[in-house]
């Protein structure tokens, strides 16, 4: 648990990064601190570890106050993570990740079996070891970059808006394999973004600062977007948050049509007879799994990648009515796809019965 007790940062010229900062972040939980610009979020955050010094109030760790215990000693126990990833140019991948259980005193063949180990369960190939940071992708230096944090096993991760340099799908991608991380390790993480879906999607508890580093209100993701303590809330979280607050509320049983498919690699004309009049046919892989749109009519040949509409998303069975109305309001068809714990084809609904079905339940359930 980390315990801000009127926290200030108050520089020389007389600039107030940060007033009087109360809040708790929860031990095993993810705590997401946004705000507008200049409301002290990075400052919060380095204030844990002593990257910068309060100049009042006190933060103590599981009842530690951080002030009493050596930076150096303190820096090396908390997981760290920052836009860029920080990785060391001149040093390969497995000895990046490897740096802080190495200054722990580890062997090294001990340190580099837990790096080789972190770099599988980022998901990223063993074969990259050896490989330097400018040869890795933006999203796979991230990668490393978590697993760096995570490598001398910390209880406490700090983590300053470490997937905004990579592009929205790979930033997803993250997102995700982060999520299932946290799943299995139960850290107590403190995650600052200026993205409130991110926020939304992250955080078991958001804290939304002012400009000034003073706290407007700290709440569960579904409970901020239901009820913003003020104007300034409300509107930092935008207009569109009752449509966020749709991801909290699971899919009741939606009526599933049985979409026409075609193969993808079938011909032209097995894709127009499959279509039976539509102007859009959904195209699925060998393994029944959706692959994207076309239109049949302007089919020639075979039905190959060029041809499909990737615009459309694609949700699953019992996921959130908010991922179901986004599918339907996203492809071309107006027919929103929805796949079993496979990711094969289970049907497709329309806006309007996610509609009803809202109507129905109610944004948060029955």
């Amino acid at each position: 648990m980390i315990t801000f007790t009127d926290v200030t940062k108050v520089y020389p010229d007389g600039t107030i990064a940060v007033g009087g900062l109360s809040l708790t972040a929860p031990t095993g939980r993810i705590t997401v601190l946004v705000g507008p610009s200049g409301c002290g979020k990075t400052t919060s955050l380095r204030m844990i570890n002593r990257m910068i010094e309060p100049t009042s109030g006190s933060i103590a760790i599981d009842g530690r106050d951080t002030a009493t215990l050596n930076a150096t000693e303190l820096r090396r126990g908390i997981g760290y993570v920052i836009q860029s990833g920080g990785l060391f140019p001149h040093r390969t991948i497995l000895d990046n990740i490897a740096t802080v259980p190495l200054l722990l005193g580890w062997d090294k063949r001990r340190a580099r079996a837990t790096a080789l180990d972190l770099l599988e369960r980022m998901g990223l190939d063993p074969a990259l070891a050896r490989r330097y940071p400018n040869q890795l992708s933006g999203g796979q230096q991230q990668r490393v970059g978590v697993a760096r944090a995570l490598a001398a096993d910390p209880p406490v991760m700090l983590m300053d808006e470490p997937f905004s340099a990579v592009d929205p799908q790979v930033r997803d991608q993250l997102q995700d394999e982060f999520l299932r991380l946290q799943a299995e390790l139960g850290k107590t993480i403190v995650f600052v973004t200026h993205d409130i879906d991110e926020a939304v999607k992250l955080g078991d508890q958001i804290a939304v600062l002012r400009v000034g580093g003073t706290l407007a209100q700290l709440a569960s993701p579904d409970r901020l977007l239901a009820d913003p303590a003020d104007d300034f809330v409300a509107d930092f979280l935008g207009r569109d948050r009752g449509y966020r607050g749709l991801a909290f509320a699971p899919a009741p049983a939606l009526p599933l049509r049985r979409e026409p498919t075609v193969l993808l690699g079938s011909t032209a004309d097995a894709a127009r007879a499959a279509a039976a009049g539509e102007t859009w046919l959904l195209v699925v892989d060998a393994a029944g799994a959706p692959v994207g749109w076309v239109e049949p009519d302007r089919l020639a040949g075979v039905v190959t990648a060029s041809d499909l509409h990737r615009g459309g998303t694609v949700a699953r069975v019992g996921g959130s009515l908010r991922a179901a109305l986004d599918a339907a309001l996203s492809a071309p068809s107006r027919r929103g796809v929805l796949v079993d714990e496979s990711g094969r084809l289970a049907g497709t609904v329309r806006a309007h019965e996610v509609l009803e079905a809202i109507e129905r339940e109610g944004p948060g359930g029955p």
